[in-house]
């Protein structure tokens, strides 16, 4: 019986070995997207005043104007 109770502590040792590994990656992954994420802010926060229409040109009023002096 003693054998099976170390067998299932050795598995219980592997998969915490392994979800701690797993853990390790997700957090480097984690960070890489946080840094995209800023990158791409940033990217778009850039291109907002160009994807905005241009404003319209100051018209001229119709009509007679007499010069102000």
């Amino acid at each position: 019986m003693s054998v099976f109770v170390i067998r299932a502590f050795v598995k219980m040792r592997e998969h915490v070995a392994t979800n701690a590994a797993i853990l390790k990656r997700l957090a480097e992954i984690d960070k890489s997207l946080l840094v995209h994420d800023s990158a791409l802010r940033d990217i778009y926060q850039k291109l907002l005043p160009l994807l905005s229409p241009p404003p319209d040109p100051p018209r001229r009023k119709i009509g007679f104007h007499p010069s102000s002096k």
